[in-house]
């Protein structure tokens, strides 16, 4: 489970990608630190860079925003922008500056390469729940204002054949570091930290963090899920495979070193999920090295396959980065991980959204 092994069955995984967004945080090899696309290819396991996100002046980063698909496009929405530059004091060192919450949405054609404008979010918003459902983008909860430690009850779905934002009724709960999941039909929200202003502040914290709000589309409204996530630390990502849904770590963990699942009533550990590879990961470099450091990790669901695209580096090593990718099948359970040949890139990079998978039938 921990060694290199073999690609998963190219029937299950050809003619899908899996897009990223990263922004660099080195001044070299290139000046300008703003965001790019690229793409993992499962079938070959390499790593393409597809181009840069328009509109960004030279480091500026756009951060915090949803990235989805729908056919074969690909959604980048809301966030917020940031600056990047060489400190007055040290130029090795970046820093970084907020600049808004951004309320834009721009759509990428992955088969054509051509970037559009789309109709803007009523309300700008970060670090908020997404999710498609029915070939429409549902947003919800997130921060709409810099500086600022409370969330939005706020929520809008996009409508792309006519590229209408409507507004949905608010959540009962104003949360942000919310997950956004579409399972059994409907959208999910789930976790975040967590208010609602009539109540207590310090206990609906704890509970608010724990519960999750379910859209019905029959009534229009949110109905509250109380102790659904079960954590008070807010979800990292949850993907939801056949009818089951997946999550691997929090906010503040990423990865807990192992795999959970969500049967409708309760989280529980993956039986064969402890993929030592990510957690210690010494197996990428020479074992006499000191461990290496992950430095950004990303889920995204294929059929019944779980892709952990993860970053490595050497401490005190920002010359080279390590891609690994590692794949958990949870249909096979106790020897459903492997990991895959390491690539080696130059530089260092950040992760700013979490992954999205495209399927071209075509490819």
């Amino acid at each position: 489970m921990d060694s290199v092994s073999p690609l998963p069955s190219p029937s299950s995984v050809t003619n899908y990608r899996i897009y990223t967004s990263f922004c660099s945080n080195d001044l070299l090899p290139t000046p300008n630190m703003s965001n790019w696309i690229e793409y993992y290819d499962p079938t070959t396991n390499s790593w393409h860079r597809v181009c840069r996100i328009p509109e960004l002046l030279q480091n500026h980063v756009r951060k915090d925003f949803a990235m989805v698909s729908i056919g074969d496009s690909i959604y980048i929405i809301g966030g917020r922008l940031c600056h990047k530059a060489p400190s007055h004091h040290d130029p090795y060192e970046i820093v970084q500056d907020d600049l808004e919450v951004l309320s834009s949405v721009i759509r990428y054609d992955v088969c054509s390469g051509v970037w559009s404008k789309c109709a803007p979010l009523a309300i700008p918003r970060f670090d908020f729940a997404c999710t498609v459902c029915y070939n429409k983008i549902y947003v919800a909860g997130g921060q709409c204002t810099l500086g600022v430690a409370r969330g939005t009850s706020s929520a809008e779905v996009y409508n792309p054949v006519l590229d209408e934002w409507k507004p949905l009724p608010d959540m009962s709960v104003m949360r942000y570091k919310c997950v956004g999941v579409t399972w059994q039909g409907k959208i999910h929200v789930i976790g975040g930290f967590a208010e609602k202003a009539d109540l207590d502040k310090l206990p609906w914290n704890t509970i608010g963090r724990c519960s999750a709000e379910v859209y019905n589309s029959d009534n229009a409204k949110w109905d509250l899920v109380m102790g659904m996530w079960q954590l008070d630390v807010p979800p990292n990502q949850i993907v939801a495979v056949d009818e089951k849904l997946y999550s691997s770590g929090d906010c503040l963990n990423a990865w807990k070193g192992h795999i959970e699942e969500y049967d409708g009533k309760f989280w529980n550990e993956v039986e064969g999920s402890h993929l030592e590879t990510l957690s210690s990961p010494n197996s990428v470099w020479d074992a006499n090295w000191p461990p290496a450091k992950r430095i950004y990790i990303t889920m995204a669901a294929i059929g019944s396959k779980l892709f952990f695209l993860a970053g490595y580096r050497k401490p005190g090593d920002t010359s080279r980065l390590m891609s690994v990718v590692h794949v958990f099948d949870t249909w096979a359970k106790r020897d459903g991980g492997r990991s895959l040949e390491p690539t080696e890139e130059e530089g260092e990079k950040e992760l700013c959204s979490h992954a999205c998978v495209v399927f071209l039938p075509n490819n």
